[in-house]
């Protein structure tokens, strides 16, 4: 490379890598004055579901805000506040498959949905609060799966969609 082509290559590196100071490369907006997060136990208020979804869900979103970003979690009256709970867990049929001479038909395809209310509160900047409901799913064949052996993997699979899109709507402002 010449040396024209490195200086605007330096020029352009500082620029980006100084720029406003509160962007970061996990997609996170968070202003200059949150230091702290701290986000409530989200309780399991749905019928059906792995046991331990409460403590699944709740420890799961409180790994991934502190893997990307540098916010402290804390306990309680954080800059930002994230509450919640664990609203429906649903299994319903979404392919059909007929059944062999006398037998009934039945699902070969079915669906795990979960919901999750969120409540995010921002003390810094209140217009970004938000109080919705997140949801995702997550199709299995029941020739090929067993729900009851692949239950607590599959709420896993749908979580994690859950807390990103949850990190989105919050500190992306997605």
């Amino acid at each position: 490379m010449n040396s024209k082509t490195c200086s605007l290559l330096l020029i352009l590196v500082t620029l980006l890598s100084n720029g406003c100071g509160v962007y970061s490369f996990t997609g996170a907006s968070i202003s200059p004055e949150v230091k702290t997060i701290s986000i409530s136990t989200f309780y399991n208020n749905a019928a059906l579901g792995p046991s331990n979804m409460s403590v699944l869900f709740t420890e799961s979103i409180k790994d991934y805000f502190q893997q990307n970003t540098s916010l402290e979690l804390v306990d309680s009256n954080g800059d930002l506040q994230i509450e919640g709970f664990i609203s429906n867990y649903t299994i319903t049929p979404v392919a059909a498959t007929a059944g062999s001479a006398g037998q009934p038909d039945f699902s070969a395809l079915s669906r795990v949905t979960i919901t999750v209310s969120a409540s995010y509160i921002n003390v810094q900047d209140p217009t970004f609060d938000f109080d919705k409901s997140f949801s995702f799913f997550r199709d299995f064949n029941e020739n090929q799966e067993d729900l009851t052996a692949n239950e607590e993997a599959f709420a896993e699979e749908i979580f994690d969609q859950i807390i990103l899109d949850i990190f989105n709507a919050s500190v992306a402002n997605w």
